[in-house]
């Protein structure tokens, strides 16, 4: 496919910050990263439910559901999966530049994509949690019966069974779901975003 050329970078009137100042809070990629199975989709859905409580301006960008419109012509090849995680990439960085906070729950199996994220946004707008759960918690669940099509090889390019996954090697939080029940894992997401200064704290009544 040819690149564009002859094009020029258009700026705007308003800004990031003036988007942030009316929404009332700051703006961040919180980028989910583990095992399929490992409870990145249900976590990014429950601590969207608590931020949206708290009048946060949130919005979910899910694996599977980016495949149903965005990156429905990709499919699980390493050049797919790199693809796939540039165009969330570049998505979720217009969210953050709309004064968004922007949850991703994706596999995202390798590290250098996911620091070629990182790279787009500034020091601080990108959040990368690991949601670690082992391989036998994960397979055991199988929520979508993808491991048993994986072993059974109707599946191919599957991460943790014939494709790599890369642990993050300083994620800026580690929630190990196969240790605590969802509230509580919820409840280490919002409590790092408060200390960070992402969201404000709630006043203890």
């Amino acid at each position: 496919m040819a690149k564009a050329t002859n094009i020029t970078w258009h700026e705007t009137q308003i800004k990031k910050e003036d988007r942030r100042r009316l929404n009332g809070h700051s703006s961040a990629v919180l980028w989910f990263t583990g095992l399929s199975g490992a409870g990145k989709s249900t976590l990014s859905v429950a601590v969207e439910q608590e931020l949206h409580g708290r009048g946060i301006r949130t919005y979910i960008l899910d694996g599977d559901n980016i495949r149903h419109g965005l990156n429905k012509n990709l499919g699980f090849s390493p050049e797919d999966r790199k693809e796939n995680i540039r165009r969330i990439g570049e998505v979720s960085k217009l969210f953050v530049d709309a004064g968004v906070m922007v949850l991703t729950a994706f596999i995202s199996p390798y590290r250098a994509d996911r620091d070629m994220v990182r790279e787009l946004v500034e020091g601080n707008e990108f959040v990368e949690i690991y949601v670690n759960c082992p391989l036998e918690a994960c397979e055991q669940r199988d929520p979508k019966g993808l491991y048993k099509k994986a072993r059974n090889g109707e599946i191919q390019n599957f991460t943790g069974i014939d494709a790599p996954y890369e642990a993050p090697e300083h994620p800026e939080l580690v929630v190990e779901t196969d240790k605590q029940p969802l509230e509580q894992a919820v409840g280490q997401v919002i409590r790092f975003l408060e200390e960070k200064g992402y969201i404000e704290k709630q006043p203890v009544l």
